[in-house]
């Protein structure tokens, strides 16, 4: 059996993903990408392995995707984390034209063709106020962790308008609310709504076509896949494996590498 890899290094977390002949996922992985990039790719791999109980040697080709691709030193190329989300997200749901990918640190609008190809994309890098970051500036002010932000904010009644567009300001705008009795729930459901509307524009900017697929860290949330559908008034296509779905894409791009030959094994040294 052959199997393809597949190495998302993230801002917050690198991800990895094992697929078989059929892209089936035989294995996967997470791990917080901290100060050594290359450590973390190499550990997330390795954890990968050990999960699917596969050896290396049978893995025939690795790609690296994410702000950290070239890190991945093991890996035989790299791919854009642009065309590894659009890959993944077709692969997983094959209606999909429109992908909204969410992530510690930008936010990313694709289109995309039927067969997975880029159409045209649109990102969210210079403020950090449509990202997960903005859900961590508000879980820091809190005291919570992220994993409670959004079945939290699912309780509110009544939202407040977060009108602040930066994250350095997101603290106090949460702790000045917080101050005016303002319920956390009614906060956290701000926050959320104010991260859709920011996304809905992000993706106007591309052009939003059904079917839309979530990816990305923040999609865990239930709270942002909430706010998303309201602001854009549809259904989304998540999956439990839409965090990685970068690693998936990549080794994606690598199943289809062993399939034209291109194949080699390498010391992954």
């Amino acid at each position: 059996m052959n199997y393809a890899g597949g190495v998302d290094v993230g801002s917050t977390q690198t991800k990895a993903v094992i697929i078989d002949e059929a892209g089936h996922i035989v294995a996967r992985c997470l791990t917080d990408t901290g100060a050594n990039v290359t450590e973390a790719a190499r550990s997330a791999f390795a954890a990968c392995l050990e999960a699917g109980n596969i050896r290396d040697e049978d893995v025939r080709f690795v790609i690296g995707t994410g702000y950290g691709r070239y890190k991945v030193t093991f890996g035989d190329r790299q791919v854009t984390e642009i065309s590894c989300h659009g890959r993944g997200a077709v692969h997983m749901f094959p209606g999909t034209r429109t992908v909204i990918d969410m992530g510690g640190q930008d936010s990313k609008a694709i289109r995309v063709r039927e067969d997975g190809e880029i159409v045209d994309f649109c990102m969210n890098d210079k403020c950090a106020a449509g990202t997960g970051r903005f859900l961590g500036a508000a879980a820091k002010a809190l005291g919570m962790t992220l994993d409670d932000l959004g079945p939290t904010a699912l309780k509110s009644a009544k939202p407040v308008k977060i009108s602040t567009t930066c994250t350095v300001f997101a603290e106090a705008e949460v702790l000045s609310w917080l101050g005016k009795g303002k319920t956390v729930e009614d906060i956290l459901w701000g926050v959320h709504r104010s991260i859709a509307v920011r996304s809905f524009g992000l993706l106007r900017r591309v052009g939003i076509v059904d079917e839309i697929t979530f990816t990305g860290g923040v999609a865990k949330n239930p709270g942002m896949i909430k706010a998303l559908e309201e602001a854009l008034d549809k259904k989304l296509n998540v999956s439990q494996d839409s965090h990685f779905m970068g690693a998936l894409g990549a080794a994606l791009f690598a199943m289809g590498a062993i399939k034209a030959g291109e194949a080699r094994v390498v010391e992954r040294v």
